[in-house]
């Protein structure tokens, strides 16, 4: 079992995304039973929250179906239940690393593309499609690291 923890800053858009399109994606190749995939924030901002609409109306519109989820904080215990610790941007590494320690095995969603560029975080910048792409990109490359 892969366990795979995906995290973003508030939970509510771009680690909510990412796991949706994440489980869709291993749904559609048969591997879905070896993963356990969960997402949350570094943030206490936003925990308790839904979804965001914006991420919400980008997963209907690509046709991925939209999990029950409630914003929730990355915490130290977390580290005993997650295999991958996979942040959204460079901020998020850095504030992972304070709750989880340095220790943990914390990556940048891009690096599995050959790149360290961050995914813009749409409560920014508006632009949910460039965040879902860029997600996309980064999940095709987690899973051909992974083999699959």
């Amino acid at each position: 079992m892969i366990r795979v923890m995906l995290v973003c800053h508030g939970n509510i858009c771009r680690s909510t995304m990412a796991q949706c399109v994440f489980a869709d994606m291993v749904q559609k190749r048969n591997i879905a039973d070896n993963f356990i995939i969960e997402s949350a924030g570094t943030s206490t901002e936003e925990i308790g929250n839904p979804i965001h609409r914006g991420t919400v109306n980008k997963l209907v519109q690509v046709g991925i179906n939209i999990i029950e989820h409630r914003a929730v904080q990355l915490k130290k215990s977390d580290l005993e239940k997650y295999d991958y610790f996979i942040a959204m941007d460079s901020a998020n590494v850095r504030n992972m690393k304070k709750i989880l320690g340095n220790n943990a095995n914390i990556s940048l969603l891009l690096e599995y593309t050959n790149s360290k560029r961050d995914i813009a975080d749409p409560w920014y910048t508006g632009n949910f499609d460039e965040t879902y792409n860029d997600i996309v990109l980064g999940l095709e490359g987690f899973l051909n690291y992974l083999g699959y």
